[in-house]
């Protein structure tokens, strides 16, 4: 199966301090060429260019052959928002659906990932970006988030964490935005499995 790029949504901010916190400020590596910054922003003629005009050193050439895995597994897997994990939900009174009842409500505005491969793992930074919006019925001016990352390989989960996100609105303002990252998350890869990352707020835990 071929992995896709999925494209970001997100607002500037959000995605700049996103993709900052994914992509780091080193070097991109050769072995990345087909999961780097353009697969982040869903690719650009000149970041494509500007990689093609990349010329590694013979020592970069051998290093990559030897540890080179089969051409699918040098893209990252996609990165996707569980159905139902989109948007969590807090009322006064389980008033549930009742707008005045409502406290706050918590949104994912998008997602990304960046991957290295390297002798059969994939290690994937994985990260999301999203708002908490206060509702008329408030009293306080802080909650804490859900937020799941599960990553499943042939629809099997090989990790699942669940990450509580404290947050707090500054007054006069009715929203903050959060951005979550996760690190060093290795799958094994052979070839040919279906692999794809899932992100959520899952209140149910």
């Amino acid at each position: 199966m071929k992995f896709r790029n999925p494209q970001i949504p997100f607002g500037y901010n959000g995605a700049v301090r996103l993709l900052k916190n994914i992509a780091g400020a080193g070097v991109v590596s050769i072995v990345l060429a087909g999961c780097g910054v353009g697969s982040l922003m869903g690719g650009s003629a000149d970041t494509t260019a500007q990689l093609a005009q990349t010329s590694p050193t013979a020592a970069q050439i051998s290093q990559i052959q030897s540890t080179a895995l089969p051409a699918i597994a040098t893209q990252c897997p996609p990165i996707k928002v569980r159905r139902g994990g989109e948007a969590v939900f807090s009322y006064v009174n389980n008033r549930v659906g009742d707008a005045q009842a409502l406290k706050y409500q918590a949104v994912i505005d998008g997602q990304s990932r960046n991957c290295i491969v390297s002798n059969g793992l994939i290690t994937v930074k994985m990260g999301v970006v999203g708002r908490l919006i206060l509702g008329p019925s408030n009293t306080q001016n802080d909650a804490t988030l859900p937020v799941r990352f599960v990553v499943e390989r042939n629809e099997i989960a090989v990790f699942s964490q669940l990450y509580d996100i404290p947050l707090t609105v500054t007054p006069p303002d009715r929203s903050a935005e959060f951005v979550k990252v996760v690190e060093n998350v290795a799958i094994p890869y052979l070839g040919g499995e279906n692999i794809i990352i899932w992100v959520g707020f899952d209140p149910r835990s």
